[in-house]
């Protein structure tokens, strides 16, 4: 027979998440179901034993806003009444108007190389702002790729303000932000061909200046990296002199400094080793002003397509073994690992309520974990393994 046990309801339990409120005793919680056995309680059945939860609500998280589908993508995703793009001194707006730019050329070179379409999702938030998601998906040359522009209000409790702060000490409660991005991961069938990520994104809290604890803050981020299971060491001198030349053209101190904050950032820490070879990455950025920085992402995102489109083509249609795929796919283990556990902006999405479907697009599609493998050395799998242990000067 069946045993039982009762417990209170966590804010997130095995990663499903439930919301309540005073007002409701009820919680939404992925495939869990009411229990017939038991009023306003819900039960998960595994062999031989049963577990029962009660919801509580002595237990509550902040209000999360769910997407709402939209038919056709609107002229912009700002709130009425908030300077447009054609304003100088917008820089929200500008922003925009540049990654959804940008989103439109990534995608039309990747669908120019690959021959199929990317699915677009258009959504929106009750409380202002919305996103478009574009997903390629079992292609002839990308396995899985994501290009997602979103412009979102919210309200971020304290533990996503120190998330998206690096670490800032907050005392205060829930602060309201803006936050508009571009980010996309682009995952190759061929293991010859490399996983590319970048991200350029504008946050700002909207918190008064006297606020305690939580400043009023505007900042840009953002990076492209590179991420290959085999070294081509021309393609990634080429993709790496792209990123400089970028770099060079505002300050010819950022790219050995984006470089290596780039290393020191997608390293996964415990493996001390990194997720790939390496570009630029940069955060929290506002010591200059914000002209100069709105210029600068916008050179970085416009460089994507000029830095990989080229690699791609070299190397989509290079024969390869099973070997060389099984080697692949644990170099994309290591990448689901780094996003899951280190990645900033998955956490602050998750923690701020965000679309799951474009948070977690860039997963692969497959991958592989084998216990304690090692390549043996000198093989070109070491020198890659190698080369993401210690970090290289490519140019």
């Amino acid at each position: 027979m069946a045993s039982s046990t009762t417990l209170s309801s966590p804010s997130s339990f095995l990663g499903f998440s439930s919301y309540s409120s005073s007002s409701s005793n009820s919680a939404s919680v992925g495939f869990f179901r009411p229990s017939p056995l038991k009023p306003n309680k819900i039960s998960i059945s595994f062999p031989r034993k049963r577990v029962y939860f009660r919801p509580s609500s002595s237990i509550s998280g902040p209000a999360i806003e769910k997407e709402v589908p939209q038919s056709e993508r609107p002229d912009s995703f700002l709130r009425d009444g908030e300077a447009p793009a054609s304003d100088s001194s917008s820089v929200r707006g500008r922003f925009e108007k540049m990654i959804r730019e940008v989103q439109d050329k990534v995608c039309a070179a990747i669908e120019a190389v690959d021959g199929c379409r990317f699915k677009e999702d258009v959504w929106s938030r009750p409380g202002g702002g919305g996103g478009i998601s574009r997903v390629l998906q079992d292609g002839n040359v990308w396995e899985k790729a994501g290009v997602n522009v979103s412009v979102v209000y919210g309200m971020m409790p304290p533990d996503a303000y120190r998330a998206a702060t690096a670490g800032t000490v907050v005392n205060a409660g829930p602060v309201p932000f803006f936050a508009a991005g571009i980010s996309s991961v682009l995952h190759p069938k061929n293991p010859f061909a490399p996983t590319l990520h970048f991200n350029y994104r504008y946050f700002e809290t909207d918190a008064p200046e006297d606020a305690a604890g939580a400043p009023r803050k505007w900042w840009f981020g953002g990076g492209t990296d590179l991420t290959p299971s085999y070294i081509f060491e021309e393609d990634v001198k080429h993709f790496h002199s792209i990123q400089k030349k970028a770099c060079d053209k505002f300050d010819p101190t950022f790219y050995p400094r984006f470089k290596k904050w780039c290393d020191d950032y997608f390293c996964i820490k415990h493996r001390e080793e990194r997720r790939g070879l390496g570009g630029i990455f940069f955060d929290d950025l506002n010591d200059y002003d914000q002209e100069f920085l709105l210029g600068f992402t916008t050179e970085c995102a416009n460089s994507v397509v000029p830095a990989y489109i080229p690699l791609i083509e070299k190397r989509k249609d290079t024969p390869f073994t099973e070997q060389h795929k099984a080697w692949q796919q644990l170099r994309r283990g290591r990448y689901v690992e780094f996003n899951l556990v280190y990645d900033r902006g998955t956490t602050f999405g998750l923690k701020t309520g965000g679309r799951i479907e474009s948070i977690l697009v860039s997963l692969p599609l497959t991958a592989r974990w084998e216990y304690d493998h090692k390549p043996e050395e000198g093989t070109e799998e070491w020198k890659l393994l190698d080369a993401c242990v210690n970090p290289k000067e490519w140019i």
